[in-house]
């Protein structure tokens, strides 16, 4: 690495070009990477749920439906309105009360069920079904159309309205994460650098890791729209050690040496090694996301863990060429710290470590209990504001039509009449189903097929099933919806085995289950790995223990937090934040023990070894924090996606929990456990305790 480090150092021009030039093919890389914005596709392909969205798709055509409330609308203009719909391009069909009946029919002659089905007051109610998936970019578009042409009297929900106003929100919000992001870590960086222009070198180097990340998502094929938000706020977070470790060992290094390229070329060389070891656990807690059947993990995961791995290759090659490039103007621009390094603050801390012990005994309980008990949503609308249109037309919904969703039930073409009457009615008595349409419930088992008007008949069948649309008045992703689709489902299967139940209240059902399970096999994995990668740096026991019990803390105070505040977390939130905050802290906790265990080696007793450790890493541990928290904190502030805010919530709290907890907690358990530590840590068995 010494020979890499002088290569670095001579060609520094040359490598500071070529880091310029590659920005070119990773921003044409980032433009040409297409943007998910609907997390239901991330299901896995066994749910039967998922696989009746792919059969509707091949036997109808149809891969999202839409209901369109119109109010104060005459039911002539309503037709006019419907064919106006069904000739919006990508428009499959459109389904309404003129399809079984004359609208010249007064309305108190219109009988009930078709009255409970499109009628509430002055609003009548039609669905439109979709020839494209929800998330495609056809359906987005299709939506955009549809708004446009219905105006101010009509009002489109369903899901694919909700993935349409998630991607308006995110492409406006997203360079605003990245500017604020930017900003307040900057302020950090001026605050705790002896230099005004290093941490704009540091920012440059990390912007230019950023986006050569997501030039590189292209080979992916495409990534979340929450994975593209996240991306360079993350990788700004946990990647800024990277650089300030390689300037302060820069600075060490030409104190020995007068040659400016000779200093730099052993920073690198030392910089590397280190911060390979460094992001080992960073990049651990990426890769455990991957466990997730969920595959917005895996998503997220490998765009992050690929992110620290390219913020490692910038660290020492393009930044080193950039600070020994303009070394002079670095110089000239330096400062006395405004926040520096306190020996009285260490010793404070060391000698009322007690105080740290009781602290944590009085919290422990309550923090278990609280995390354990944290409200958690799945419902993906809810991340977004209440003013957009897909929320004010689900509102109207609900409200002026008391229902919630709408499940499709496919049942396999042929069934006996009289069997799927009988089914039809018990699925009636279901608690808050409200109504059924399909071919019998409109018509009645009694009225031949053949004699069933054609138009009606190509909507709700194919060669191979039938459709029936079923009207609920519970939401998506509640309690007494899922109770509702078990017993919906266990009558279906009872009178059609085949039947398959689909829509995206049960496609939200599924994702519940799946993620309860994805949560629990991920921190398992991300403990696993980073408890195994600290047992191999450290050769010991007893300090992974310590060092992931510590992190761990952290989290679940983190998130009992969200409880006794009364806060609702999405279910993303709650999935990635164990991994990502024990990934990127565990670091803190690192740092510290490695310089104790050194100090230990060399003799110090534990007290003197605690307390060189603890003031020659307060400053680092507390920028590498502050940098973590400024990148997500702006974030949170900004954010009107819930999805995307509460994830940076956890992190910027996160960041400071476990920054104060490695800096008080830790050196606690050190005192505590330090003949455990010296008896089963490799090297330090024979050391005096």
């Amino acid at each position: 690495m010494l020979g890499f480090g002088k290569f670095i150092a001579r060609h520094k021009l040359l490598v500071i070009v070529i880091g310029f030039l590659l920005l070119i093919p990773a921003v044409i890389g980032t433009l040409a990477t297409p943007v998910n914005y609907d997390l239901l596709s991330y299901l896995p392909d066994t749910l039967e749920t998922v696989n009746g969205q792919d059969r509707m798709v091949e036997e109808y055509g149809m891969g999202a439906f839409s209901m369109i409330i119109v109010e104060n609308m005459e039911m002539k203009d309503v037709q006019k309105l419907k064919k106006k719909i069904a000739d919006v391009e990508h428009v499959k069909e459109v389904i309404w009360f003129d399809d079984i009946a004359d609208i010249s029919m007064p309305t108190s002659m219109i009988p009930q069920k078709y009255r409970d089905i499109f009628f509430r007051g002055d609003a009548t109610i039609m669905i439109a079904l979709l020839d494209d998936t929800t998330s495609s970019d056809i359906t987005m578009d299709t939506i955009v159309k549809l708004r446009k042409l219905t105006g101010k009297q009509c009002f489109i929900s369903g899901m694919a309205g909700v993935v349409n106003d998630i991607k308006d929100v995110a492409l406006k919000e997203l360079p605003m994460y990245v500017v604020i992001a930017g900003i307040l870590s900057l302020l950090v960086l001026e605050l705790t650098m002896d230099s005004f222009l290093i941490p704009i070198f540091f920012l440059l180097g990390i912007g230019m890791a950023v986006l050569y990340n997501l030039g590189s998502n292209i080979f992916l094929g495409q990534v979340s729209y929450i994975t593209k938000s996240l991306t360079a706020v993350l990788q700004l977070g946990v990647t800024m050690d990277y650089s300030i470790f390689l300037l302060h060992t820069y600075e060490e290094a030409k104190e020995e040496t007068p040659d400016r390229e000779e200093a730099m070329a052993r920073a690198i060389a030392e910089t590397f090694v280190s911060i390979v070891g460094s992001s080992v656990t960073t990049v651990a807690g990426f890769i455990a996301l991957c466990f997730m059947t969920f595959a917005l993990g895996r998503d997220l995961g490998i765009v992050m863990a690929k992110g620290v791995m390219i913020g490692v290759v910038t660290c020492v090659t393009t930044l080193p060429a950039m600070i020994l490039f303009f070394d002079k103007w670095i110089e000239k621009t330096k400062h006395k710290p405004f926040i520096h390094s306190s020996g009285r603050l260490s010793r404070l801390i060391i000698r009322h470590y007690r105080l740290a012990i009781i602290g944590f005994l009085l919290l422990f309980l309550p923090a278990l209990y609280g995390n354990k008990n944290v409200s958690i949503y799945y419902n993906i609308a809810h991340s977004l504001p209440d003013t957009l249109p897909s929320n004010v037309a689900n509102n109207k919904l609900e409200k002026e039509f008391d229902m919630g969703t709408v499940h499709l039930l496919m049942l396999d073409h042929g069934n006996d009449p009289v069997e799927k009457k009988k089914m039809m009615e018990e699925i009636k008595e279901v608690d808050g189903v409200k109504w059924c349409i399909g071919l019998d419930s409109l018509f009645g088992p009694e009225v031949p097929e053949s004699m069933i008007p054609e138009k009606i008949k190509g909507k709700l069948t194919s060669d191979k099933s039938e459709l029936v649309f079923i009207g609920s008045e519970y939401t998506q992703a509640t309690k007494p919806v899922n109770r509702q689709l078990d017993k919906i489902s266990k009558i279906s299967k009872s009178h059609d085995p085949k039947s398959i139940l689909v829509g995206e209240a049960p496609m939200m059902n599924d994702l519940e289950k799946t993620t309860n399970v994805d949560i629990r096999n991920v921190n398992i994995a991300s403990m696993a790995a980073i408890f195994l990668i600290i047992l191999l740096v450290f050769k010991s026991i007893s300090i992974p223990v310590i060092l992931v019990a510590v992190i761990e803390f952290a989290i679940i105070l983190n998130m009992s937090i969200a409880y006794y505040t009364g806060v609702e977390l999405p279910f993303v939130a709650s999935i990635v934040i164990g991994t990502i905050q024990l990934g990127a802290c565990v670091d803190y906790a690192i740092v510290l023990t490695t310089r104790y265990v050194n100090e230990r080696k060399g003799g110090m007793s534990k007290m003197e070894a605690l307390k060189t450790s603890h003031e020659a890493n307060l400053i680092s541990v507390f920028t590498s924090a502050m940098s973590l928290f400024a990148a997500t904190f702006g974030v949170t502030m900004y954010s009107s996606v819930d999805m995307i805010g509460s994830i940076c919530t956890l992190l910027a709290r996160g960041a400071i929990m476990s920054m104060f907890i490695v800096l008080t907690l830790l050196p606690a358990l050190i005192i505590i456990f330090d003949k455990l530590i010296c008896k089963t840590t490799m090297g330090m068995t024979k050391i005096d305790y």
